[in-house]
């Protein structure tokens, strides 16, 4: 006599897919509990205090750190890509004025893939070409835009510089000191990658429709322009302003403040049951760079803040607290925190698409449908109003 087949187990719900494991990668490894991160292999701790943001791209696409060669190769192609295509600059300027500094950049990495002769094609050769290019092109846009929109001449690319420099030279319009670059150079190499973080699932999951390259950055920079992914540095930075505004000690401010249940931004991370390791790197520039600027009350502050909160609430530090204090010291505006979030970050988005269409399949999770079924079709002539039909259900 034949049995039946047992009825398929019923999948699992698992709310913002925590805990689920929706790829195989060799770009990233974390684990949360220790406190750890590494690129390709290479523990943060070894990559922060010696890598440049070059290397760090290189390392993330192609497994390996470069020979003195490769790096002057790679070097080469992303200094000779800097300078935006002629339609992507006219569409840059369209939008300077009348879009938010997210909003800009999405727009003008879209347009970096208009008019392409290989826009819908994708292998190794022709992902790592558009990466080269818009990994080179997205500090300048990010630069471009903050000076195009309070009416600045634009100050173009310096071959001579490297990436982290040649970002704050045309940003400001002046070759940065020795210390600010190496500063913002430790910092792009701090957020270049991070797992499957939402941006990068986002651009993951675009590339796996077999989308092209520029398609999966463009949603990536739609993902991070949310506040609960790239926008934390920006809330931190506002919230230490906030804090000398009211003259309180940062440790009675966090007690009136989690009496209020406010959630303070900069603090506990999803992934991260302890410190978070880029912020131990990113607390030595805070501190170095206010020392170096004379200016250490936010540096302080933070410290302060980190303090009352490991006290109070016992959560630790996130990647997003002392960049906020790093880069207000370097006098970059608040609202550019975020697009330079992308600067870096492009080298991962980078990485895991090209990994993602070297062995790809398209990513289709399922929901639990929690809606109603069965209904029956009415003519539009004796349909009531959902709201009349609401009413009756709850009568």
């Amino acid at each position: 006599m034949m049995t039946a087949a047992p009825a398929p187990a019923k999948p699992t719900l698992t709310k913002g897919l925590e805990g689920i494991v929706a790829a195989q990668s060799s770009i990233c490894f974390i684990d949360g509990d220790k406190g750890v991160l590494s690129y390709r292999g290479y523990d943060i701790n070894e990559l922060a205090p010696h890598a440049t943001f070059e290397e760090t791209t290189f390392l993330l696409w192609e497994g390996h750190l470069p020979t003195k060669t490769e790096l002057e190769e790679f070097n080469g192609d992303l200094v000779a890509n800097r300078e935006l295509p002629p339609m992507a600059l006219k569409v840059l300027k369209d939008v300077a004025k009348s879009m938010g500094p997210m909003d800009a950049l999405r727009t003008t990495v879209s347009a970096l893939g208009a008019g392409r002769a290989d826009a819908d094609k994708y292998s190794v050769d022709v992902d790592r070409a558009k990466a080269i290019e818009t990994t080179a092109q997205l500090a300048t846009i990010v630069a471009y835009y903050h000076r195009i929109r309070f009416d600045k001449e634009l100050v173009h690319p310096d071959p001579k510089l490297s990436h982290a420099a040649n970002f704050l030279y045309m940003l400001t319009g002046k070759k940065p000191t020795p210390a600010a670059e190496r500063a913002f150079d430790v910092a792009l190499v701090l957020h270049a990658d991070h797992d499957l973080n939402a941006s990068t699932f986002s651009a993951r999951v675009t590339a796996a429709t077999l989308a092209d390259y520029h398609g999966a950055i463009t949603s990536a920079v739609g993902t991070l322009k949310g506040p609960l992914h790239g926008g934390a540095n920006i809330e931190v930075m506002k919230v230490l302003l906030e804090i000398e505004a009211s003259h309180e000690e940062p440790k009675e401010w966090v007690r009136h403040q989690l009496a209020k249940k406010r959630k303070i931004p900069g603090f506990g991370h999803r992934v991260y049951s302890t410190l978070d390791p880029r912020a131990i790197h990113l607390a030595k520039l805070s501190k170095s760079l206010g020392e170096q600027a004379k200016e250490t009350k936010w540096y302080e502050m933070s410290l302060k803040l980190q303090k009352a909160m490991k006290e109070q609430k016992d959560i630790d530090a996130n990647v997003d607290f002392f960049s906020a204090s790093s880069y207000y010291v370097m006098g970059i505006p608040l609202d550019l925190y975020t697009p330079i979030f992308a600067v870096s970050r492009v080298a991962g988005w980078s990485a895991h698409v090209l990994e993602q269409h070297g062995d790809n399949r398209l990513i289709r999770p399922l929901s639990e449908y929690t809606g109603e079924l069965g209904k029956k079709w009415v003519p539009v002539s004796k349909r009531s109003s959902s709201v009349v039909e609401a009413k009756a259900k709850a009568a």
